[in-house]
């Protein structure tokens, strides 16, 4: 998985959908705690424009979509541990669950997702855990994104870098959603969108190719992001080189 911006497009599967997909797996757990540190640092750099302990506090007492991020991407590091980390997973798990249904995050542990989250809001967010989210992307709250169980469209959506998903939005099946694009309010998605495609209604049409400027507030600096090369167990997707933004 693209642990930086990159010129490509969506990620692509390396490999057809298995048997297994739809269940809980490991792909998207941190491999160390070196790793970990990274993928949080990136994230809290979306809120508060900076890192350090004081910006941490802050926004882990504070904010609830990083604190969520800071359990749910802690419990996933913990899952990979041996013996579930001597009893620690459980007590991570528990209180990832708690904040769960605190704040309405649906978000699994174990789901890919690249650096840089930014959570806008809470209530409402619904990811499937074989949905991929790529580095420096915005989600609003009341976001679905679903697995579709049979056809053409079977599967979990792909989600590029630095997209935009306007609040109530509902990405669900197999479906490649652009880097740079952007998704307006409560739109319901069922097709591709291209890099930097804007779409919206019901169902999704799209409307321009102005992208997602605008709306991607405080991207995660570079070395942020190279910081956070290998730092998923697993991923499906092929690995994009380190890359600035788009030129345009």
């Amino acid at each position: 998985m693209d642990m930086a911006a990159s010129t490509a497009s969506a990620p692509t599967f390396d490999e057809p959908l298995s048997d297994d997909s739809g269940k809980p797996h490991l792909r998207g757990c941190p491999v160390s705690f070196a790793k970990l540190k990274a993928l949080l640092a990136a994230d809290l750099y979306r809120y508060a424009g900076r890192v350090g302990f004081g910006a941490f506090a802050r926004h882990y007492a504070f904010t609830p979509g990083y604190k969520y991020t800071v359990l749910m991407r802690t419990t996933g590091w913990l899952k990979l541990k041996p013996a579930k980390a001597f009893g620690l997973y459980p007590v991570a798990k528990w209180l990832l669950l708690r904040a769960r249904y605190k704040y309405g995050f649906a978000i699994p542990e174990y789901m890919e997702i690249g650096p840089g989250l930014f959570l806008n809001r809470f209530g409402g967010f619904y990811f499937h855990g074989d949905t991929v989210l790529g580095s420096n992307v915005n989600v609003t709250h009341g976001v679905v994104l679903g697995y579709m169980n049979r056809g053409a469209r079977r599967g979990a959506p792909v989600i590029g870098d630095r997209s935009f998903l306007g609040s109530g939005a509902k990405v669900i099946g197999g479906i490649h959603v652009g880097v740079e694009a952007a998704i307006g309010a409560n739109a319901v998605v069922t097709r591709d969108v291209p890099d930097r495609g804007v779409v919206g209604g019901i169902p999704a049409k799209l409307l321009s190719d102005q992208g997602s400027d605008g709306y991607i507030n405080r991207v995660a600096p570079p070395h942020l992001l190279a910081a956070c090369e290998g730092a998923l167990h697993g991923s499906r997707t092929s690995a994009r080189p380190d890359a600035t933004a788009p030129k345009r």
